[in-house]
């Protein structure tokens, strides 16, 4: 119980860091902001629900997808199950330095064109839906080893397909909600909770990574090499 409830509280968590790292928490805001910037509150709050639901769905649906067809695997679940420790230790390492920013690749940010803006306004809660879908598979480096190098081992180590995912999902969800909510009914606090949510994504993803080097350097000193 303990170890499942753990591994719930971690994938929460991670998709909590992956909302507000910089890339997506921007693209999150000025997705919202176009899509009801015209409209009512209840209008932008609805679309807000649908474009968070677009990103929750897409998460669990590559999540899923992803897992269990390795798990479906009998020669690649069998071939995880005896070297999944060797495994972890190299890809939390390169996770742990990723997120401290050892590890970096040129990128630019997802934005929100003109185009795409005039067809979400005209589409409303349905293409507000698909766009946040579409936005969360637009990974940057951050969000893409939170997912790829977190998630998904995760998941295999619990060898959920559906429930980690979810929740990963679910953690992705509640920044967006609340600046949808703020969008909704004000702008007056929006750049204070944008500061104080960066505040807490830079010393959380400095703990994370820092916890993700550490234990992977211990994965690799025991399971590769023997050391320890």
């Amino acid at each position: 119980m303990e170890t499942a409830l753990s591994g719930a509280i971690g994938a929460v968590w991670l998709g909590i860091l992956t909302s507000i790292s910089p890339c997506p928490l921007a693209t999150n805001i000025a997705a919202i902001s176009y899509i009801g910037g015209n409209g009512s509150p209840r209008r932008t709050a609805v679309c807000g629900v649908a474009y968070t639901a677009g990103r929750m769905a897409a998460y669990l649906a590559l999540g899923a997808l992803l897992v269990a067809g390795i798990l479906s695997s009998s020669w690649l679940s069998n071939f995880l199950q005896r070297h999944m420790n060797r495994i972890l230790g190299p890809v939390l390492i390169l996770t742990g330095m990723t997120l401290l920013e050892l590890l970096s690749w040129n990128t630019t940010g997802t934005g929100v064109s003109e185009g795409i803006r005039r067809r979400a306004e005209k589409g409303g809660v349905p293409a507000a839906f698909l766009l946040g879908a579409v936005f969360a598979l637009s990974f940057c480096p951050v969000s893409a080893a939170l997912f790829f190098g977190s998630l998904v081992p995760l998941s295999l180590k619990y060898r959920s397909s559906f429930a980690v995912p979810l929740l990963y999902g679910a953690g992705t969800a509640l920044p967006v909600l609340l600046f949808a909510g703020l969008v909704a009914f004000g702008t007056r606090f929006i750049g204070k909770a944008y500061d104080r949510l960066r505040q807490i994504e830079w010393w959380g993803r400095r703990v994370t990574g820092t916890v993700f080097l550490l234990v992977g350097i211990y994965y690799t000193l025991v399971y590769i090499y023997g050391v320890i």
